[in-house]
């Protein structure tokens, strides 16, 4: 941890979401063929992982990760650097399952202390019913166990803060920052929400974003007259947009529908809410049956004593 610099940025939160776990795999001739020189015992082939949601980066925050897997595994302490783009993640084979320490370490400029997430390996379908183990068995045997999780930085250092809310851009929006064209890898064209370009996710009860520090583009449009002459180009604004996968990097956004890979949206959260709403009314449904039961116990218990009264 380096030394803080600056001073705390006052009754502000900041979050960012990201997906931790592991996805295993059994070795099958066809579609998952073990590799030469794997151990004759080993069944799975299995990941673990940290990365962001919808895959965006999360180095310009997380610096590295330390993996400690299970002592029989050789070189069980890993330690995974950040590489832009990419998820730390760790390729391995075996046959038990086991509990991953995973430790994160931040980047300099946050001055913040390492901090610590525990995941249980997965090789086998698991569920609440039999239906959820089913539709594991039936994805060609692949168990995915992934938690979301939001990393919260409270009252960051100011130069952390400068980089958190450095601006909300789409994958490809690099360019832009450089003065270069809208072209490039990542944002594809599909349907797409405009957005603001201030960062989502950080909150302040001293009225929000430092002034200064929100970041927007421009590009510029040559217009005609009457005569056909060029008038002087003006500068519209460039709004930028949702990816094609529904998020913005360096933002607290979450995609707002599921898609293959990508089980974490709005979408989801809805689907969770609506759960609990049904579970919330079938528990209230369950604790007036048993307040009507035990009204009628009482009533009985009461007819039962005045008759144990009359008779003495």
């Amino acid at each position: 941890m380096a030394p803080p610099t600056g001073k705390r940025v006052k009754g502000v939160q900041i979050f960012r979401p990201f997906v931790y776990g592991t996805t295993a795999r059994p070795f099958d001739e066809k579609t998952n063929p073990k590799p030469p020189g794997i151990p004759d015992d080993h069944t799975h082939s299995w990941t673990v992982f940290i990365k962001g949601i919808d895959d965006v980066d999360i180095t310009y925050w997380l610096r590295r990760v330390q993996f400690k897997l299970h002592e029989s595994i050789p070189n069980h302490v890993r330690m995974v650097e950040g590489i832009k783009g990419q998820p730390f993640q760790i390729h391995e084979t075996g046959w038990g399952e086991f509990e991953i320490t995973m430790k994160l370490y931040y980047v300099p400029e946050s001055s913040e202390k390492p901090q610590t997430l525990y995941h249980h390996l997965r090789l086998h379908p698991f569920g609440r019913t039999e239906e959820e183990k089913e539709a594991m068995r039936l994805n060609g045997g692949e168990v995915i166990s992934w938690v979301y999780e939001e990393q919260i930085f409270n009252e960051p250092y100011e130069p952390f803060y400068d980089i958190l809310i450095s601006g909300a851009l789409p994958p490809s929006a690099s360019t832009l920052k450089d003065g270069g064209g809208s072209g490039g890898g990542g944002g594809g064209s599909g349907a797409a929400t405009p957005t603001s370009a201030n960062t989502p996710g950080a909150s302040s009860n001293k009225g929000g974003n430092k002034k200064g520090h929100e970041r927007s583009h421009s590009r510029a449009s040559v217009s005609t007259n009457k005569d056909g002459k060029n008038n002087e180009p003006k500068e519209e604004p460039f709004v930028i947009q949702r990816s094609e996968g529904g998020v913005l990097e360096r933002s607290a956004m979450i995609p707002l529908v599921n898609r293959p890979g990508q089980p974490f949206s709005r979408e989801t959260e809805q689907l969770e809410i609506q759960k609990l709403k049904e579970a919330k009314l079938k528990v209230d449904e369950m604790r007036k049956q048993m307040m009507d039961e035990l009204e009628k116990k009482q009533k009985r218990l009461e007819a039962l004593k005045a008759e144990s009264a009359k008779a003495a």
